[in-house]
């Protein structure tokens, strides 16, 4: 199977300060792959000027699309970019730390392995504490779910489009990517974790916090509580 067009979803949050060069070093580094491509950028309620760095970057490159999500939050940007993605191969992924590098390794490892799910598994946090917050939530996930995965919400994802219920998830949130692993699990969709060594943020600053960790925390096992009850 070969795929005809690749489409990738870049959520945005405040970065207009460097959006603009990531997107040329992605444009460069999958320019060296054969394949037909789109960048699909959800500005995520942003408040600074990424709405119009992004919209000048569209009026710039002809594959360039721009969304605009108002009430903000990464499953809503990632799932407005899928609803508009016109690929049969997808992908989404946190521009603000994926190096061009990476990007172009883990489409060429998709292309390599047609039918396949090929996910980020990041080796490298910007400190201890990042760290350990990591490894708990992944802990807590592969317990109450059963899953053999490794780096939860690790991006880029890559996967084709055939496989419907990736493109039909329904959190809004961070969960969207456990969502996103349950998923694989249930539908025995096949997953390739490639190892990522860099980490280092482009800009910005993150999002992730003790609140936001904790709220991940309990929304993990509020997800296995809403699935326990359905299924029973």
């Amino acid at each position: 199977m070969s795929y005809q067009r690749i489409s990738i979803v870049l959520p945005i949050y405040n970065q207009g300060d460097h959006i603009e060069a990531i997107l040329e070093s992605y444009a460069d580094s999958l320019a060296r792959i054969s394949v037909d491509h789109e960048f699909i950028l959800v500005v995520n309620n942003s408040r600074d000027n990424s709405l119009a760095v992004c919209q000048r970057l569209a009026e710039k490159l002809d594959n360039v699309g721009v969304l605009y999500s108002e009430e903000g939050g990464w499953g809503l940007a990632v799932k407005l970019g899928l609803q508009h993605a016109s690929g049969d191969l997808l992908c989404y992924t946190n521009s603000a730390r994926t190096a061009p590098q990476d990007l172009q390794l883990l489409i060429l490892y998709a292309t390599a392995n047609p039918n396949t799910v090929i996910k980020a598994n990041r080796k490298v946090r910007d400190n201890w504490l990042r760290r350990m917050g990591s490894l708990l939530y992944n802990l807590e996930c592969r317990n109450l779910f059963n899953l053999a995965y490794w780096d939860i919400n690790g991006t880029p994802k890559v996967f084709p489009r055939h496989f419907d219920e990736l493109v039909n998830l329904q959190e809004d949130g961070d969960l969207i990517d456990l969502e996103f692993n349950i998923v694989c699990r249930q539908e025995d969709y096949p997953v390739l974790e490639v190892p990522i060594l860099t980490g280092r943020r482009h800009g910005g600053k993150s999002t992730t916090n003790f609140g936001s960790a904790f709220n991940m925390y309990l929304g993990a096992l509020r997800l296995w509580r809403t699935m326990r009850d359905a299924s029973s």
